[in-house]
């Protein structure tokens, strides 16, 4: 479950009050450096505020650790569940389903702290920004109700496995098919 402070940090303002706080800020060959919080237009303060959580997290709770990770070959359950506490997985899933139906620059500063920190240990892009979509957009409700708010906390990881010798890593070649047979699944491909 999403902590209040990050329901706080994360709300959405008027598209005006929006518009009228970008023109205020510095553009990025202004500023001192290009890492500096509250610079570039596209930005508003609320997004300054949740960039600022999410570079904390990286560089305290995921840097000084990506060394071990990276030769164990995981990140710890834990750090999916305090991301998820902090409002930085799915966060663009909608209310109902326990996300905080946000745009879609808050994903973007997730990635780009995340390589600011030059951590390539959790997936979260994958889980957050392809998984939890697909499931948003195409899950029945049934499906949305069950696995999205589980997604947004953490306490499920999404992940995505295909292949197929003609269709690679493009989905729209993929022939293979899962087909329900009673209680079991026949799968028809290569």
């Amino acid at each position: 479950m999403l902590s209040s402070v990050t329901r706080t940090i994360c709300r959405r303002l008027p598209t005006a009050q929006r518009r009228s706080m970008s023109s205020d800020r510095l553009e990025p060959a202004q500023a001192g450096s290009l890492l500096d919080i509250g610079t570039r237009a596209i930005f508003d303060s609320d997004h300054d505020m949740f960039r600022e959580t999410a570079r904390s997290f990286f560089e305290n709770d995921v840097k000084p650790f990506h060394g071990e990770w990276e030769e164990a070959g995981e990140v710890p359950r834990e750090l999916w569940t305090k991301a998820g506490e902090l409002g930085l997985l799915a966060n663009m899933t909608p209310e109902e389903y326990g996300g905080l139906g946000l745009d879609c620059k808050y994903p973007a500063i997730v990635w780009e702290e995340q390589s600011y920190s030059g951590c390539t240990g959790p997936g979260f892009a994958m889980h957050s920004d392809i998984v939890a979509p697909y499931i948003a957009n195409y899950g029945t409700e049934e499906q949305k109700s069950r696995i999205l708010p589980k997604l947004v906390s953490g306490e499920w990881i999404g992940a995505l496995g295909m292949t197929e010798p003609s269709a690679g890593s493009d989905f729209a070649n993929i022939k293979t098919v899962a087909v329900k047979d009673g209680d079991d699944y026949i799968l028809n491909g290569r």
